[in-house]
């Protein structure tokens, strides 16, 4: 299947796992892209720029197709060394980067010099704008329905996607509620030009997470999923346990006087607790609506080429033969 974001990334399949902490490892990254998508590491799982390199020099001795790696530009009063990071990038060859958090403005001269293509993650069409406005190769437009952060606006993907389709030039990808083939073909319908999926990739056997994640993301329905930090205007969907009600119930009692400091033994170092460890009510973590859609735990090559047989047999079985009932009803209705 060839669309603008294949050609962008020279990729076989319009389907891109997105950056996740302590998700996107050489393990998982790898098996995507040799299973025709693009995978991606993310940066800021690793500690320093130099781990960063460790990583993809790793991810290459599994992988000879493209992969790319998400780097989020966090606020803060002492950041990441991002300089660091992005030299890695640049030195390490690599030709496809996720943005996500900040703008990246500051950051993509240097990326563009080298012949990095830029996707920037956004949860609204000004934002969207504004990353083609700034020299962006394509956006995910990210709607309410996806882990992790959904933005403000609380704008599903079946207005968000037609919306981007409507003002952008440049190619998207969609992500929130990305599953299956029935995913695909309904998100190339609104105009995407292919998917991301991050969820649904933590529920494959390349995903480098602890059995309880993958078990816990097979028990969850649609229903399961929690949004916190609203009063900081860091709204994040996560799947709820033990600590995420805990957060939430700090969140009824404090208000809008919350702040992070109230909620950081919930969501500091959550991660590699959660993820490497397996302690599933340790706090939260990003985790999509898409859980309801979630029911095996497939390698990465079985996922993949399941999501593209369903979309072709939707396309070939159940598109074309609603439009040729379509064409023989209209032809029966006109007179001989």
């Amino acid at each position: 299947m060839k669309t603008r974001i294949t050609e962008l990334f020279g990729i076989e399949r319009p389907i891109i796992q997105g950056g996740m902490h302590y998700v996107g490892l050489a393990e998982l990254a790898s098996a995507v892209s040799n299973a025709g998508g693009l995978g991606i590491i993310t940066a800021l799982t690793q500690p320093t720029p130099e781990h960063l390199r460790q990583e993809i020099r790793r991810c290459r001795e599994m992988t000879n197709k493209p992969f790319g790696v998400n780097l989020t530009f966090l606020p803060g009063i002492a950041p990441p060394d991002y300089p660091g990071y992005v030299e890695v990038i640049i030195s390490e060859g690599i030709k496809a980067v996720e943005t996500a958090g900040n703008n990246p403005v500051k950051w993509l001269p240097f990326l563009k010099e080298a012949g990095v293509k830029v996707i920037h993650k956004c949860t609204s069409v000004r934002h969207a704008l504004k990353a083609e406005a700034i020299g962006c190769d394509a956006v995910s437009v990210d709607g309410f329905e996806c882990g992790g952060h959904p933005g403000e606006d609380d704008t599903p993907n079946m207005i968000l996607l037609p919306r981007a389709a409507d003002e952008l030039s440049i190619p998207f990808i969609a992500s929130g509620g990305m599953a299956d083939g029935r995913s695909l073909v309904a998100a190339l319908s609104l105009g995407a030009d292919g998917i991301n999926m991050g969820t649904r990739f933590i529920a494959t056997r390349e995903a480098p997470v602890h059995e309880n994640v993958k078990q816990g993301i097979l028990s969850a329905t649609e229903l399961d999923t929690r949004i916190i930090m609203r009063p900081l205007r860091n709204t994040e969907r996560v799947l709820i346990n033990a600590g995420v009600e805990r957060l939430i119930e700090k969140e009824r009692r404090l208000g809008q006087s919350i702040t992070f400091e109230d909620i950081a033994p919930e969501v500091a170092g959550v991660y590699p607790r959660v993820m490497r460890e397996g302690d599933m009510d340790a706090g939260a973590w990003s985790c999509g609506m898409v859980v309801g859609l979630i029911h095996d735990v497939p390698t990465v090559q079985e996922l993949l080429d399941r999501v593209m047989a369903e979309a072709e047999a939707i396309v070939r079985a159940r598109l074309t033969g609603l439009l040729d009932a379509s064409v023989a009803a209209a032809r029966a209705s006109v007179p001989a």
